[in-house]
């Protein structure tokens, strides 16, 4: 399957691993993950173009063809430029667009305010992925309801399965036994390793411990995972992409995505 974007690469590498499935129609990638239905970017059409005029109409209904049963809908676009197309037809539809920075390292540096006085480990007791499942609940950017809860379980679930698998490895900062930073690195075997999920518990922040963390797992990417080329994603208008700059990440791509939530 031909993939353009480094973005969506990465994507779809770490949805297989997790047991998602995937049918190639030409004109886009229908992305399936039947163990999490309730998880937009594990179900959605990939598009290999920008939306020509009088296309948002067509996809929603090959989303809704293709997706009968789903409340959301979620389609992408396999390119590096962040070119939307008919983007008034799109917004009028009710989509929310996403522009995510792809970014990439070969190789890193220390961040300019280290945090010495955490622990830095890999997560590995049933205690610490309970923790990394609060914490994910605690710092999420959405109202968390039972769907939300249920979809997040299921998620935790399929990361820890990836880290015993031998897929990557999931990372904390740790005051004691308490977690208060996490990520996870997951390796294509190939020689590119891509982040997953960096986020700490919100009377942590302001500390230093994303910044050294990332690091950290940059260093272990680098040197004993076999990686020459580490991927993150992005949110432009969030703070957390001058930490990954400041560490020797570097722009790459811009990742479209398109969703429309649940009513």
């Amino acid at each position: 399957m031909d993939i353009t974007s480094l973005g969506y690469r990465t994507d779809l590498l770490l949805l297989e691993l997790g047991g998602s499935t995937f049918r190639d129609t030409g004109e886009y990638v229908v992305v399936r993950t039947p163990a999490n239905p309730g998880f937009w970017w594990g179900n959605y059409l990939l598009y290999r173009t920008p939306f020509a005029p009088d296309d948002t109409k067509i996809r929603l209904d090959d989303f809704r063809r293709e997706f009968p049963a789903a409340k959301h809908v979620a389609l992408g676009i396999d390119s590096v430029d962040g070119e939307v197309g008919a983007e008034d037809e799109v917004t009028a539809a009710g989509f929310e667009i996403d522009r995510s920075v792809v970014m990439t390292a070969e190789r890193v540096v220390p961040p300019p305010r280290p945090n010495t006085e955490a622990t830095y480990r890999f997560l590995d007791s049933d205690d610490d992925w309970a923790q990394l499942f609060d914490q994910s609940l605690a710092t999420a950017s959405m109202t968390v309801d039972a769907a939300y809860e249920e979809f997040t379980r299921r998620k935790t679930a399929t990361q820890r399965e990836l880290v015993d698998a031998g897929h990557g490895k999931w990372f904390g900062a740790f005051e004691g036994d308490r977690l208060q930073s996490s990520l996870g690195l997951m390796f294509d075997g190939k020689g590119v390793a891509r982040f997953q999920n960096v986020q700490t518990s919100l009377e942590d922040r302001g500390r230093g411990l994303a910044s050294t963390l990332v690091h950290h797992a940059s260093t272990y990417g680098l040197t004993e995972g076999g990686a020459r080329t580490l991927v993150m994603v992005a949110d432009p208008d969030y703070l957390a992409i001058r930490i990954y700059r400041s560490v020797g990440f570097n722009d790459t791509e811009t990742q479209l995505q398109f969703a429309v939530p649940p009513a």
